[in-house]
């Protein structure tokens, strides 16, 4: 198998923040390795602009050190190197004033596509928005790209939405959300929509439930103040976790474009019922050894916030009545895994004796680590004396298939950048899509904040607290294991 690179047309990139640790760590690396694959056209141009007072000179050393960082083995080519860092501008930029933006402008060449990523939080959005449209920077056929979170709850989220919306139209609009952008979230569709062994049984009548797991081994140390504010729900849940349940449980839409597929999550999430009190479990990681515990990094000994949540989830239409979702993230949990499990139900009627401990059909989509797809399926087991059924697993994983090729698949980020340069938002979130997803999970975090309830503690480098078991033990289910 043989990866295909389709490159795309000229651009200009304007990167607001570019000497921030997302450019440093993601975009400009990034950047680099889609040039080396050939789908960057050597035409392209990147602009940085941060508030820095740098020269084209300083920021091409300041991109050098970060490639030679964080681009892994493509940066030991001295003469691609060279031939990224000719791609380079600065400018500095006052976001606040009027310093650079009228530099900003000259540096854009006309009949080509721009764009602008706001490599920056939140809270600059709509003053960078204002300043672009203001200075005309962008226009109608501009584009820009803006990094979660998005908004903190639905009020202002709608708030944020409003502010991007009055200077640029929706389609212009790029929301990112990186786990859209990894291969085997995509392959997910592809799995469903392009097999017809798949589609037929993926619903009530033959998935007994489906399991979402977002595990991480690290904590929330250094960061622990920012983390405080936000926790697991608004943090995973709402955006990471809910397109994951989005794109699992969503229709066949009418074709793969960008407002078919958003229409069929959007529904999804308007489907969602209200989740009662106790199908939720908050949790703390605890001290361990060597190791501080939530509170002690969140520098907050009365903190309520979360660390870790677990939650069951139904979705109120045909095809998914009386099947379950279990949704599960935690940061200082035993292993790094994120993986949707589509667990089928059991034949309805056996006919070999001794089968009681079959576990059932599993299909495992797995986003990392070692990406890939599962089948878990019952065979025979080798040898004589009668029929003793066994469990094997049809293993793909995107190593073994791609081999030598794997290393040069473009990461999350890269697959996404390449998407706003061709114009196409299929794998980013709409605005309605944010709004709705806030919707249903502000009544939710409400109810915490009404009871005043603390989070349950947890041992660190475990599976989260043993609560969380119990949501599934008392349906007669278990999670699957998380692994070191």
């Amino acid at each position: 198998m043989v990866a295909k690179t389709i490159p795309v047309d000229p651009f200009d990139l304007i990167i607001i923040g570019a000497t921030g640790d997302l450019a440093r760590r993601k975009i400009l690396p990034g950047l680099f390795r889609r040039m080396c694959a050939g789908q960057m056209p050597e035409t392209a141009k990147v602009i940085g602009a941060s508030r820095g007072e740098l020269d084209d000179a300083g920021f091409r050393d300041f991109v050098k050190d970060a490639l030679k960082e964080f681009a892994g083995d493509t940066a030991k080519d001295s003469k691609s190197v060279a031939q990224f860092l000719e791609m380079l501008e600065y400018v500095s930029l006052d976001v606040f004033g009027d310093t650079g933006w009228k530099e900003l402008k000259s540096k854009l060449r006309p009949d080509m596509i721009h764009a602008v990523y706001f490599s920056v939080g939140p809270s600059l959005f709509g003053e960078i928005a204002r300043k672009l449209s203001g200075h005309g920077i962008t226009d109608e056929h501009s584009r820009i790209v803006v990094e979660k979170p998005f908004g903190h709850d639905l009020e202002t989220a709608k708030a944020l939405n409003a502010e991007l919306r009055a200077c640029f139209d929706e389609h212009q609009i790029y929301r990112i959300d990186h786990y859209l952008g990894k291969e085997t979230v995509q392959n997910l569709m592809a799995v469903r929509f392009g097999n017809a062994l798949f589609e037929p049984l993926w619903n009530a009548q033959h998935v007994d439930h489906v399991q979402i797991t977002v595990a991480e081994t690290v904590s929330v140390e250094g960061r622990g103040g920012y983390y405080d504010k936000s926790g697991a729900m608004r943090d995973m849940v709402q955006n990471h976790l809910m397109q994951l349940l989005c794109l699992s449980a969503m229709e066949p839409p009418s074709k793969y474009g960008a407002d078919a597929v958003r229409d069929e999550k959007l529904k999804v999430i308007r489907a969602l019922e209200p989740v009662a009190p106790s199908e939720v479990v908050r949790g703390q990681y605890s001290a361990g050894r060597d190791m501080a515990s939530y509170v002690e990094h969140a520098e907050d000994p009365e903190s309520k916030t979360e660390s870790f949540i677990a939650m069951k989830v139904k979705v109120a239409n045909w095809r998914w009545a009386s099947t379950p979702f279990y949704l599960r993230t935690g940061k200082r949990l035993r292993g790094r895994m994120s993986e949707i499990a589509i667990v089928f139900k059991d034949p309805p009627h056996s006919i070999f004796e001794g089968d009681f401990n079959r576990k059932g059909n599993v299909l495992v989509i797995r986003l990392q680590p070692d990406e890939g797809i599962t089948m878990r399926v019952t065979i025979k087991e080798p040898g004589p004396g009668g029929m003793r059924l066994t469990e094997v697993p049809l293993d793909m994983s995107f190593a073994d298939a791609l081999g030598d090729q794997v290393s040069v698949m473009p990461d999350a980020y890269e697959r996404l950048i390449m998407d706003v340069i061709r114009g196409d938002q299929t794998l980013f979130m709409r605005g309605d899509e944010v709004e709705a997803a806030w919707a249903w999970v502000d009544p939710i975090i409400e109810a915490w904040q009404e009871a005043g309830s603390r989070p349950v503690p947890y041992d660190p480098g475990g599976s989260g607290p043993d609560d969380s078991l119990m949501l599934l033990h008392k349906d007669g289910r278990r999670w699957r294991e998380i692994k070191p």
